[in-house]
């Protein structure tokens, strides 16, 4: 069977024929005629295979025998050499792109990150002459291993069976044992070497990609316009602060400073709901892998729920990195890498350093496969699930705590804080007056329990871990739908605001759509100026969630959602709807007192722009309305406005102290917007203003 599929034609030719000769050479076993009466027909077919099988063992001699194991092993032996060949092909082929060895399992620190690329020959060619002769020896030493093993004679057909030729079968056995034991060296080191110049054509493609890009910037000369300074007035919110990139967490530091300590990770499964959904608990686990000083490892480019949009067109796989500029904030801060899972398997699993939890075995990736863009995504979250370390966190039952140090002395004095205050019933439940962003820790906590009963700590078990995995498993429940601020809780005020700050200044939306946004707030604001009382182009928005929404109590028909909304909108303004319902006569009622537009009016000015990012565009544009009425539970409208709160902070708009924004619901709670409010359970169904307000505190003290 070996040689039939991994051997040469001629291998499986010599093997067939000696069994056939010895077939022919044997004696027919009695009662089996050459071909059977018409009464035993049925019985001598079910008999055939059982005969042919053992014609070898009862008509062949003991010569005969011997000849046709001898044979095989003759065989096994060329299938094995030409094994070793194909490898030897190999590594020749892979001698111009070798890489020297920097193991990519270990800890470095932030400075050598920049050179991480040095040891490629696009980078380094003087490594090539060392890599070559390298190459020569692992060949010379395969080629006097092949000469070796044609000096052994194989006895001839005539022999008979004595010490001599059982001696050498035993030698052959023997040989063949070796042979094979080096070919799984060779298949080792070759898998290696493949890796490292794997990692390093993805280095350094990933340094090409971020030579140019500044993350606390906005340039739209590469995307269509608009000027700079229109671009930087209208869409941006966040801040380029240099301390604050260069801020590591203690526990990154605690890791850092033990000696030989290796890598850790974070790996993660996006959310199973629609775009916000996913990119709410995106947020909370980029932010727990800062805080744990553990390197991030992107989920590889997958379909995600409605952003499937004309399959066969356009690409419908799609990484994180597609929608938030991941490798300039790794690139750009101390304290969080971030890479591939593609870079993530060929470092550690292919390597040999993961293993079942249950077993202790080591344990490779689905089929070997470490490139999984578009795949199935399920076997890799399976296999991962036995693989690492899996916290059954939920935010809607236990807030996550951080300690303002690395250690584990200071656990159980946190868990006593925290039983207290709930046996007390704490402030948390009629505190309607926000609590000062540098209070004590009991007091910030006081505003963030929200009823929940435990604590999360990142314990002593969680901190030795090489890998964490955060699952999104429907049957346990476990799932980070939470926003970051509302699950987080440090110690320290001064590293819980950096937090906030280091989401509002580096995960945005991508340039390009910061741009195509720019252009088409221009355009509304262009129309809304005609008016003479408008010189400012003021104009307000809205978003309206239909589609497949399931809270019934919002699906309000057009009447009535313009009888909850008439009061907060002036009449005849221009008026920009971000919704998902496509039968624009839905709209008449706003038609008849608004000038009404939608982002298909606008489509001009986003020609070739990916249909699936038409959600996140909508978003940008409402988001700079003077007033703007959402849909409540939808966390597509929460993202429009926790953005409209970082535009009012930024903007120093009225009630901004407080975290007020002039926003308003239809339904649920409609002023919730313009008055502070704390944390409240559920908490993905609205953003709060803690997420915003007065996080600029702190800056250079940590």
């Amino acid at each position: 069977v070996t040689v039939l599929i991994i051997g040469s034609p001629t291998d499986f030719v010599i093997l067939y024929l000696s069994k056939r000769a010895l077939m022919m050479s044997s004696s027919s076993p009695k009662g089996d005629p050459g071909s059977p009466s018409k009464r035993s027909l049925d019985a001598s077919k079910s008999r055939a295979g059982r005969t042919r099988r053992s014609d070898l063992s009862k008509g062949a001699s003991s010569q005969e025998k011997l000849f046709f194991m001898i044979i095989c092993a003759f065989s096994f032996i060329s299938t094995t050499l030409n094994v070793i060949h194909t490898r030897d092909v190999q590594i020749q082929g892979q001698d111009m792109i070798r890489v020297t060895g920097k193991d990519k399992g270990t800890s470095t620190s932030n400075s050598n990150k920049s050179k991480r690329h040095m040891h490629h020959p696009a980078l380094a060619k003087h490594d090539l002459p060392k890599k070559r002769e390298e190459s020569k020896k692992k060949r010379e030493e395969l080629k006097k291993k092949r000469e070796e093993s044609k000096k052994i004679k194989l006895p001839s057909k005539e022999s008979s069976i004595n010490e001599k030729t059982v001696d050498e079968k035993i030698t052959v056995a023997d040989d063949v044992k070796d042979i094979v034991k080096d070919i799984a060296k060779v298949n080792s080191e070759v898998v290696k070497m493949k890796s490292s110049d794997e990692l390093a054509v993805a280095d350094i493609k990933k340094e090409e990609n971020q030579k140019q890009h500044s993350i606390g910037g906005l340039s739209c000369s590469v995307y269509g316009g608009p000027d700079d300074e229109s671009a930087t007035k209208e869409m941006i919110y966040w801040s380029d602060i240099k301390s604050d990139a260069e801020y590591v967490s203690p526990f990154k530091k605690h890791n850092d400073a033990k000696k030989g300590s290796a890598t850790q990770y974070m790996t993660f499964e996006p959310d199973g709901g629609g775009w916000n959904n996913i990119r709410m608990a995106m947020e909370t686990v980029v932010v727990m892998a800062h805080a744990m000083g553990r390197t991030l490892v992107l989920p590889p480019a997958q379909g995600m729920y409605l952003l499937r949009k004309e399959r066969g067109k356009q690409n419908i796989h799609f990484s994180f990195a597609d929608f938030f500029h991941l490798e300039s904030i790794s690139r750009e801060h101390d304290g969080l890498d971030i890479i591939t899972t593609e870079e993530f398997l060929l470092r550690e699993a292919m390597t040999g350093k993961m293993r079942k939890k249950k077993s202790g075995e080591v344990s490779f990736p689905p089929n070997n496969r470490t490139n999984w863009d578009g795949e199935d995504p399920v076997p890799l979250k399976e296999w991962l699930r036995e693989v690492t370390v899996t916290p059954l966190w939920k935010p809607e039952e236990c807030l996550a705590l951080f300690p303002e140090n690395a250690g584990h002395e200071t656990d159980d004095d946190f868990s006593s804080i925290f039983d207290k205050m709930n046996a007390n019933k704490g402030p948390q439940s009629s505190n309607k007056e926000p609590v000062a962003v540098t209070a004590s820790m009991e007091e910030r906590m006081s505003q963030t329990i929200a009823g929940r009963k435990k604590l999360c700590i990142y314990n002593e078990e969680m901190q030795e871990a090489h890998i964490l995995h955060f699952m999104c498993y429907h049957k346990m429940k476990v799932r980070l739908l939470t926003h970051f601020y509302a699950f987080l809780f440090f110690e320290d005020w001064k590293q819980q605001l950096w937090e906030h700050r280091f989401v509002r200044d580096h995960l945005r939306y991508i340039d390009e759509l910061q741009c195509a946004a720019a252009r088409v707030v221009g355009a509304v604001r262009d129309i809304a100026k005609k008016n003479s009382d408008n010189p400012n182009g003021e104009f307000d928005t809205m978003h309206i969630r239909r589609g497949d929404f399931q809270y019934k109590m919002t699906r309000l028909e057009g009447p009535e959602l313009y009888e909850k909304s008439k009061d907060w909108i002036p009449e005849k303004t221009v008026l920009y709807i971000a919704t998902d319902e496509r039968n624009k006569e839905f709209f008449e009622p706003f038609k008849k007192h608004y000038d009404v537009y939608f982002l298909d009016d606008f489509k001009h000015l986003f020609k070739g722009l990916n249909t699936n990012y038409y959600g996140m565009l909508d978003q940008l544009i409402a988001s700079r309305g003077r007033t703007f009425v959402g849909t409540y539970y939808s966390t597509f409208t929460g993202y429009i406005n926790r953005m409209r709160g970082y535009h009012a902070d930024q903007d120093k708009l009225e009630g901004h102290e407080l975290g007020k924004i002039q926003s308003y619901y239809f339904t649920n709670s409609q002023t919730a917007m313009i008055n502070f409010t704390p944390l409240s359970r559920p908490f993905w169904a609205r953003e709060y203003p803690v997420a915003w307000r007065d996080i600029d505190k702190g800056i250079g003290e940590l």
